[in-house]
């Protein structure tokens, strides 16, 4: 019987390194909201994962930074508003620190009052499970509590730095 041997290494591992690498890997982009009672709030997130079917859960990872999330940390309930193809800008807005983020954004009330954004391809309403600091970022673990979809267009795809479809990468 032959076993593989596993070879591990420890590399010196340096950011620019790491953004190379992961850049390989696509990933859809969702704009987080959330509403206060006063004014929406929102930030573009391209770390959105399924984590349980049962229960419903997902999980995204806000940056340390990030002056939104802890805003909609205080709320507790937010829409995860998965972008289409044709929301370039919309990414680049809500991605943008100190901007009026909502300025020409069309949106409705979603189940817990966060927006739902006018065109996205998916929202998906959610509640705060869980909060784990993680390095640079934060993991949030949340549990979903509605849902809906559009299937007339393609997701915003997030690959090596750059926005794209998913036709865009064919090659």
């Amino acid at each position: 019987m032959s076993h593989d041997k596993v070879i591990t290494r420890q590399l010196d591992i340096d950011e620019g390194s790491l953004r190379r690498v992961w850049g390989n890997f696509a990933t859809g982009v969702a704009v987080i909201t959330a509403h206060d009672g006063t004014e929406p709030i929102g930030f573009t997130c391209q770390s959105v994962v399924s984590v349980s079917l049962t229960p419903p859960l997902m999980s995204f990872c806000p940056s340390a930074t990030s002056t939104s999330w802890p805003r909609i940390r205080a709320i507790g309930e937010f829409c995860i508003n998965i972008l289409a193809d044709d929301q370039h800008e919309m990414c680049r807005q809500f991605a943008r620190t100190g901007t009026e983020k909502f300025r020409g954004v069309g949106w409705r009330p979603g189940l817990a009052g966060a927006p739902a954004l006018d065109d996205a391809l998916a929202h998906i309403d959610a509640r705060l499970d869980a909060e784990h600091d993680a390095g640079d970022h934060t993991i949030v673990v949340a549990r979903i509590t509605g849902l809906s979809a559009q299937e007339a267009k393609g997701p915003l795809l997030f690959f090596r730095g750059d926005l794209g479809t998913f036709g865009d990468l064919d090659g």
